[in-house]
């Protein structure tokens, strides 16, 4: 039977497909983040030496989108600030503290996106609002639009981006730690997939 399953799965997977990157070719409507195929993942500079490198496990988003009019889709990303991981769990209970992430007072880190400006055929910049440990800031994430394609294993459209920005960690009170030991920036990259709704 397991021979059989995973027989089907490669037939269906060799019917996938390139992305198609014309947004214009792609359906409208509202999609949902496809966690298992998302990643979160955040670096700051360590006594100038490296970029400490580590993510976060709970993350949701929506989208909506026209193809007509990509400069009109709107984002609203949630991450769990408690789900925070380095792989040291010492140190994921400290950055879910209240001197640093205060996950405890402040559970949900929020993006919502306010405009969106198409600097080319694939990348664009979201602008909006992060709201983390009760601070709102404006940033401006730029992104890299990978094409959608049509899964035939979930029997539904699909959309990938990378989604990538900067922020001053002071700005939003995170961490006590001066710029020369922990650096004041901090950097998130983002690959996500959506997935059309039903």
């Amino acid at each position: 039977m397991r021979l059989v399953l995973a027989a089907i799965t490669l037939l269906l997977a060799s019917c996938v497909s390139a992305p198609v990157t014309d947004p214009a070719r792609l359906p409208a409507g509202a999609w949902e983040l496809d966690g298992e195929h998302t990643s979160v993942t955040w670096q700051v500079r360590h006594l100038g030496l490296s970029w400490y490198t580590a993510r976060f496990d709970g993350v949701r988003a929506s989208l909506e989108f026209d193809p007509v009019r990509p400069e009109d889709a709107e984002l609203t990303a949630i991450v769990d600030a408690a789900s925070v991981s380095t792989g040291d769990p010492d140190f994921d209970e400290l950055l879910r503290g209240s001197g640093w992430l205060d996950a405890a007072d402040h559970p949900e880190i929020v993006f919502v996106s306010e405009r969106i400006v198409v600097t080319s055929e694939v990348t664009g910049e979201v602008h909006g609002l992060l709201t983390l440990k009760g601070v709102t800031r404006p940033v401006i994430m730029e992104t890299e639009f990978y094409g959608g394609v049509f899964n035939p294993l979930v029997r539904r459209n699909m959309l990938g981006f990378r989604g990538y920005f900067e922020i001053d960690r002071t700005q939003f009170d995170i961490g006590r730690l001066p710029g020369n030991f922990i650096g004041d920036t901090v950097r998130l990259s983002i690959e996500a997939e959506f997935i059309a709704r039903d």
